[in-house]
This record gives C-alpha cells, sequence and structure tokens, in this order.
C-alpha cells in the first residue's frame, strides 16, 4: 500500500494520503474525510416519520455542524452532539443527549446509537442501544424514521399583505 505525506491547503495539519482516503495528524484532529463529507451531507432540516406510527406524527431534525435537534411533540425532543465512527457498515452516528423535556431528564449524558442512510433526498435512521450491536439492515431494526430534507421555515417580520 503506498502511502505519502503532503501539507494540505497549507495548514500546518499534516494528513496522509492512504487507499482514497486520509487520515489527520495533528494533536486533537480526529475527524476522517468520509465521515466529514457525511457529516456535511446530513446538514439542514429534515421532516418525515417513524415507520409504522398509525398516527403518523410528524418528526422534525435538524443537523447543524455537529449538533442535531430530534423533535416530535413537546414531551419528545432531544438536543445532541453527534459523531460519525468512521468505517462502519451500514454508516452509524452516535448522538449524546445535552437537552430534553423534563419528562426525559434522566436520559441526559446518554449515548444513542443509530444507523443511517442518505438515498434520493430522503434520510432513513434506525436507532438502536449503543451498548448492544447496531442492527445490519434497516429492516432489522426496532424503529425506523424515514425523513425527507426540506428547506428551514424562516418567520417573516412583515405581515401578510391582503388585497
Amino acid at each position: 500500500m503506498k502511502m505519502t505525506l503532503k501539507r494540505a491547503l497549507g495548514f500546518k495539519t499534516l494528513f496522509f494520503f492512504m487507499s482514497g482516503g486520509f487520515l489527520c495528524l495533528q494533536a486533537g484532529c480526529t475527524t476522517h474525510p468520509s465521515t466529514a463529507a457525511e457529516l456535511q451531507l446530513l446538514q439542514g432540516a429534515w421532516e418525515g416519520v417513524l415507520v409504522g406510527d398509525t398516527a403518523q406524527q410528524k418528526i422534525t431534525i435538524t443537523i447543524t455542524g455537529n449538533s442535531l435537534h430530534f423533535h416530535r411533540d413537546t414531551n419528545f425532543w432531544f438536543e445532541t452532539t453527534i459523531t460519525l465512527p468512521a468505517g462502519t457498515d451500514p454508516k452509524q452516528l452516535h448522538a449524546t443527549i445535552k437537552g430534553c423535556p423534563p419528562s426525559q431528564a434522566d436520559s441526559i449524558g446518554k449515548v444513542v446509537g443509530a444507523i443511517f442512510k442518505i438515498e434520493d433526498g430522503t434520510l432513513t435512521l434506525a436507532d438502536y442501544a449503543i451498548s448492544g450491536e447496531p442492527p445490519k439492515t434497516f429492516a432489522d431494526a426496532a424503529s425506523r424514521y424515514v425523513v425527507k430534507k426540506v428547506q428551514p421555515q424562516t418567520k417573516s417580520a412583515e405581515p401578510p399583505k391582503t388585497k
């Protein structure tokens, strides 16, 4: 396997370029290029449902940087910080819960795992207990969310125009 050492974009960070990927060698730098690209694809606002939910309650997920906000209703929402472990198949996401409604307060600090995929503008997430093995397929998952990317809604400062 050929390995070369290069200075990337004039920064002091050094990267090993190997087999189509690279590894950061700067202290404190842990971003793998494939995970950084995946994180970029996840950015934005997503809306959808929990598969099999007969009430079809709307789920919204907003991802900005490494922050993920999950919202179903006032009693079921979570503010998290996410990481994407490199080299997993299917792709994985680990979310550390930073905020939630009072009824879920015992969740703060816990890590929730999910496998995910993005296909045709649709993000599919299937959660699992981080202490166990992730599901191998989305069909194997106990719960699965399917959400589509949406434009973030902005609140207009002007009242609606009347005729």
